[in-house]
């Protein structure tokens, strides 16, 4: 838990954001279109790193790893042309417009001993459900950011289906079992404090399963395609601030835009690349050597069904 307060401490900026108005729900006759493309500016920052001999867990989630014993976390999502993938973009300033609707209540799964997606948004009071899609069992802790430190939203275990086998025969059997299957969803309520917007939620059993929440004041959003590209429609004519947010950008983006009656703006979007070491498990060169690592204990985590690299196209 360390590692994750300090985390939130450095995120401070980001997580008090402008109050939250209220929002009447109108008939947009003239809304334009407001679309564009995000890049982030700059180096890709290095991911996190977590070692599996100091986070053991033999049966299935210790045995994903990169082959060399290293589960790695990679928190932004850049295509080789700087798309920022994955990322929030909303507008402020908004009071009223089409239905606020975020689709639904919205799911976070784990899977693979990951949460995902890695960011979601929500309406502030609104549900979440979370599901287990893992043989093993996750603990979800969920709290809420602030300059004043931490506060909990909820902490309960997601069990599993209980058609997974819950007793293997020996550790192979348990490194060759993968197979994905829904156990009991959670439902929880997000109910952040006054002018709070920032949520991120981690497993207490694996440190390296993370997922992160922005609350956002009205339906003016979107998520970032694999092209880094984002389209916002029913835009009430107006001049508005467009946001970029993302967990890990230690320094909101932002630019002001107009949209006219029926019209359509073209936004381009340059994100800061954050520099400097942004997390304390930063991988570095000598990472595989940090925990001397050896050729026999490599044997013992490297998975016998698949390994990390598979994962990134769930």
């Amino acid at each position: 838990m360390m590692n994750m307060t300090r985390v939130i401490a450095g995120i401070l900026m980001l997580a008090m954001g402008s109050p939250v108005l209220a929002y009447d729900e109108i008939a947009v006759s003239e809304g334009g279109t407001l679309t564009g493309t995000v890049k982030l500016d700059g180096a890709v920052p290095k991911p996190k790193g977590y070692n599996l001999t100091t986070l053991p867990d033999p049966f299935y989630c210790g045995r994903i790893s990169d082959g060399q014993g290293w589960r790695i976390l990679q928190p932004f999502q850049v295509g080789p042309a700087g798309e920022f993938r994955d990322v929030v973009v909303y507008l402020e300033g908004i009071t009223k417009g089409k239905p606020f609707d975020v689709g639904g209540v919205p799911q976070i799964e784990a899977k693979d001993c990951l949460f995902l997606p890695f960011t979601t948004v929500v309406r502030d009071d609104q549900t979440v459900t979370v599901v287990n899609m893992d043989p093993v069992m996750h603990d979800i802790q969920a709290y809420e950011t602030s300059n004043l430190g931490a506060r909990v939203l909820f902490n309960v275990p997601l069990p599993m289906n209980s058609q997974h086998p819950r007793n293997f025969k020996d550790r192979t059997e348990a490194g060759m079992y993968h197979k994905h299957m829904a156990g009991p969803p959670m439902k929880q309520m997000v109910n952040l404090s006054k002018n709070r917007r920032i949520f991120v939620m981690q497993c207490g059993f694996h440190a390296y399963m993370e997922s992160w929440g922005v609350a956002v004041a009205n339906p003016y959003y979107a998520k970032t395609d694999e092209q880094g590209r984002f389209t916002i429609t029913d835009v009430p004519p107006g001049t508005y601030k467009l946001v970029v947010w993302q967990p890990y950008i230690r320094t909101a983006t932002e630019q002001t835009v107009t949209i006219g009656p029926k019209g359509t703006v073209e936004a381009t979007i340059a994100v800061p690349a954050p520099t400097g070491r942004l997390y304390a498990n930063e991988v570095l060169e000598h990472a595989y050597t940090r925990y001397n690592v050896t050729e026999e204990a490599k044997k013992e985590i490297d998975p016998l069904v698949h390994k990390q690299d598979h994962l990134q196209d769930h």
